[in-house]
């Protein structure tokens, strides 16, 4: 996931594969686009656009309460999905991202993952994780999160959502991460099997390590089907990732499509990514869509 050594390894992959720092604009938008986001994509209440009502949520865990975005269809009840955002955390580009999903007929929580530390958004329009002293403060913001509180986080997020009239409780829930969001699905989808059918993990890092606790280690309890999506780069940093996870979704019976996303750099789906790659990042969005059209219907 997002750290200091990420960041050197996308540059030493930029420099292996002759691109300039001028070609990585051309990639994608960058860190400048979340200042360029319309200010209704932080609504203080309801706001109705395209079929689809935004509204600012608190949902109070063990720990506190957590500052969220809420989206859904202006109409009925839809099945749910749960969002983790990667290191940068809950700002206008999730928002965007989360009423896009809106958009296609669910009903999308997006929350604060460091809710403990700050309120979203944590960084300002125009800072990059490839400033120290940001890097600095989001990872020790990451590193306040335990695996426990994560958990416990993702159960009071699902109950929520069961609470709210705009979810079809009939169906299961959807649950999405990027970046340091990787892990969080794969622990919610093995925690919380009762409710969660289907789980992507984008550009997600460590998903299968050596560690007691290791998020694939929960594969035998899953009942979702799932989706991850691998940047090229942390592929050749750890080439045994994706071989560890489909080997152990195949033996559990856990319907998964595991892919490297060739020429994706980590951190390639979030628009106001440094190295969005605008390409596949919608192949990916498409393969989330069918993944839920599967198994959220």
């Amino acid at each position: 996931m997002c750290d200091e050594r990420t960041e050197k390894e996308n540059e030493a992959y930029f420099a292996r594969k002759g691109i300039s720092r001028r070609d990585v604009a051309r990639l994608g938008i960058g860190a400048g686009f979340v200042a360029m986001l319309p200010a209704c994509a932080s609504p203080s209440q309801d706001v109705v656009e395209a079929g689809v009502t935004e509204r600012d949520v608190v949902i109070t865990t063990p720990d506190g309460d957590c500052d969220a975005h809420f989206a859904f269809p202006a109409q009925g009840a839809h099945a749910a999905v749960l969002v983790w955002p990667d290191i940068m955390g809950l700002r206008p580009a999730f928002r965007m991202m989360g009423k896009r999903l809106a958009e296609s007929g669910y009903a999308v929580l997006t929350v604060n993952p460091f809710y403990r530390s700050a309120k979203a958004p944590v960084i300002e329009p125009g800072q990059s994780f490839r400033d120290p002293d940001v890097r600095t403060k989001l990872v020790g913001y990451r590193r306040a999160v335990s695996t426990e509180g994560m958990v416990s986080d993702a159960k009071a997020f699902v109950d929520w959502l069961d609470a709210q009239d705009e979810v079809d409780t009939s169906k299961k829930i959807g649950t999405t991460g990027y970046c340091m969001g990787g892990p969080y699905v794969m622990r919610t989808a093995g925690n919380i099997p009762e409710r969660i059918g289907a789980g992507g993990s984008f550009h997600g890092g460590g998903l299968a390590t050596e560690g007691e606790d290791s998020p694939h280690l929960l594969i035998p309890n899953m009942e979702a089907g799932m989706l991850i999506a691998i940047a090229e780069n942390d592929d050749e940093q750890a080439p045994q990732v994706k071989t560890i996870l489909k080997d152990a979704f195949a033996a559990n019976d856990v319907p998964a499509e595991v892919e490297v996303y060739e020429g994706a750099m980590h951190g390639w789906c979030p628009p106001d990514s440094a190295v969005y790659n605008e390409e596949q990042a919608e192949k990916a969005w498409s393969r989330l869509l069918a993944l839920f059209e599967t198994h959220l219907a």
